[in-house]
């Protein structure tokens, strides 16, 4: 699995929010302001809306056609699905973390969102 170099996860660490683009199955694409959350050398994001999220449902459907925008860098990334407890739970604590006494927290720790967390690589 590739990762992302220290200065990208770095930056993925430290930004506020970042804008996914996806692509629709008219071949269209959309941007979304999302978070993103880093532990380790892992990034990831969770949809709060779950999997009913349209950006999230066009990320799964073409995983090699995400790009994440950060401080005005593109990134071309692939997600997978990191629906693992491992995964979620440091996907929960990296998010409590980061945006802690933010109130909208709580809506990306209901069960329903912890099935909508995937992981991102750099492709």
């Amino acid at each position: 699995m590739p990762a992302f170099d220290r200065e990208t996860l770095a930056q993925l660490g430290r930004e506020q929010e970042v804008r996914i683009v996806t692509t629709r199955p008219d071949d269209s694409t959309v941007g979304t302001i999302i978070w993103v959350m880093v532990d380790g050398d892992d990034a990831f994001i969770r949809s709060w809306k779950g999997e009913r999220a349209h950006w999230f449902q066009a990320a799964v459907d073409r995983p090699d056609e995400v790009e994440l925008f950060v401080a005005g860098r593109r990134l071309p990334v692939r997600v997978t699905s990191a629906t693992d407890d491992s995964s979620v739970a440091r996907c929960s604590s990296a998010l409590v973390a980061k945006y802690a006494g933010d109130p909208a927290v709580r809506s990306l720790l209901r069960p329903a969102s912890l099935g909508a967390t995937l992981r991102v690589e750099p492709r």
